[in-house]
Formats: C-alpha cells, sequence, structure tokens
C-alpha cells in the first residue's frame, strides 16, 4: 500500500500502536511453563479491548491448506515462522520464543514480532536474538524514498556476516496496508541499489529472520509451521513502517 492521506496514515498508526503495545504486553508473559494457547488468547483480547482485530486469526492467504487458527504465531527455538499455539506447546527454560502478530483497525493492517529468551538462556542463543534486533535496526536505516529494494538486503546480509549466522531460506519482508500480505516482497538479502525502488507512503513490514546452522528451512505437519531443516535455533524481529522523503516511520515502535 502507498498512503495517501491523512486519514490512512492515522488508520495505520492507530493498527500500529495497539499492536506494539499488545505484543509487548505478550512478551512479559513469557515466562517457565506458560504454553503458547495462553500467550495467544491473552494477545486476543488485548487487541480487542484496545478497539482492533486480530488479523491473523482466520487468515488464509494463497496456497494455505486452511486459516490460520490463531491470533498470534509463537514460535520457538527450531520454529522459524508461523507457529501454531497450542496448549501442548509449553515454554522451557532457555527456549527462545518468536512472537509474530497482525492488527487490523478500521481496515488497515500492522504487523511485527519480538523475539525473547525464557530465562537466562546460553551465551549463542542470546547472541541470536541481539543479532536478529541490530539487523533490523540496520535496514531501516537505509530505508528513504529512492533506496531500493536490494538496500535492505544487503544490510541485513552484513549483519549476518559478522555474528556468523545464517538468513532463513524464501523468507522476508513484505507491502502491507489494506491487507496483511501485498507486494513487493522484501528479502532478507540482496545487493545495495538493485531491486525495486522504495517510494514516499510505500507500507512496509521488515523482518530479518536468523538461523544458528544452515538456512533452509521446512513445512512441518501441520502445514503452517516452518522449521529449520538441520533443527537449530532461529530469531527474528519485524516491524510496520511508512517510507518517507528522508528515511521511515516506524508504526510499531518497541
Amino acid at each position: 500500500m502507498i498512503v495517501k492521506n491523512d486519514s490512512d496514515r492515522e488508520n495505520l498508526r492507530e493498527a500500529g500502536h495497539i499492536l506494539a503495545d499488545v505484543l509487548l504486553a505478550t512478551a512479559k508473559l513469557v515466562k517457565l511453563g506458560v504454553n503458547a494457547a495462553e500467550l495467544d488468547l491473552a494477545a486476543e483480547k488485548m487487541i480487542r479491548e484496545r478497539g482492533g482485530l486480530p488479523a491473523f486469526l482466520n487468515y488464509k492467504p494463497a496456497g494455505a491448506a486452511y486459516p490460520f487458527p490463531a491470533a498470534l504465531c509463537v514460535s520457538i527455538n527450531d520454529e522459524v515462522v508461523h507457529g501454531i499455539p497450542t496448549e501442548d506447546k509449553v515454554v522451557m527454560d532457555g527456549d527462545i520464543v518468536m512472537l509474530d502478530l497482525g492488527v487490523s483497525y478500521n481496515g488497515f493492517f500492522s504487523d511485527a514480532a519480538y523475539t525473547v529468551i525464557a530465562g537466562k538462556g546460553d551465551a549463542r542463543g542470546r547472541e541470536l536474538v541481539a543479532a536478529s534486533r541490530e539487523a533490523l535496526a540496520e535496514a531501516l536505516k537505509v530505508v528513504r524514498h529512492g533506496a531500493h529494494v536490494g538496500d535492505i538486503g544487503a544490510a541485513i546480509e552484513r549483519v549476518a556476516r559478522k555474528y556468523k549466522f545464517t538468513i532463513a531460506e524464501d523468507l522476508g519482508g513484505h507491502s502491507l496496508g489494506k491487507t496483511v500480505h501485498e507486494k513487493p516482497f522484501i528479502p532478507n538479502e540482496g545487493k545495495a541499489g538493485e531491486g525495486e525502488m522504495l517510494v514516499e507512503g510505500l507500507v512496509l513490514a521488515i523482518e530479518p529472520i536468523f538461523c544458528e546452522g544452515k538456512p533452509q528451512v521446512v513445512l512441518g505437519a501441520d502445514l503452517w509451521t516452518y522449521t529449520t531443516r538441520d533443527g537449530l535455533r532461529s530469531a527474528e524481529f519485524e516491524q510496520t513502517i511508512i517510507v518517507t522523503r528522508d528515511g521511515c516511520e516506524i508504526l510499531t515502535t518497541f
């Protein structure tokens, strides 16, 4: 989506504000022994209390076998994205827990993800989480009118190489605004100056996803959850932004 008026912008801002508020509150609920279904119910309740709607609940993109059955994606350790929050998915000490949430407000959409570690975790796990968050920050620095999609991917790649992590294969960011997912796709790797040009007003979800092992991912038996092929861990951070003349406006400020 390209924002064309103040009304669109204000609706997107409110969708982003609700999402950021709920996502951080949900992240604080991640503790030893909590199950993913509890996190999902809490997130949905908070979204509705704030006047929004859960964008992922019953969402069925092209190619999906069935609609997503929850408001919140909860992906733990080797689960890369789209983890279904079930009661038997219980958070254990040291787990890397990625929460991915979408909000609809007056027909406008926001999307963000946040990763936390339950308990202290280990040094490499903490580095994985910190690196994925740093990659998001570096990617946002290169966004502006006239930049290119490849600039975003190149910035993310530099951080991955710095910490010796890999980038989850075939997954990345996207445009959004009037629907949950819109074109263009935003790869998490690329060459600076290449790819589609970014224009002022374009709404994007940028989401670097790092793996501590190999980058290949596989679709699980539930036909939604992607996991790392080698069983090693991953982490992701994501924010929704609007491209501006000189940078970007972050709608889902953590």
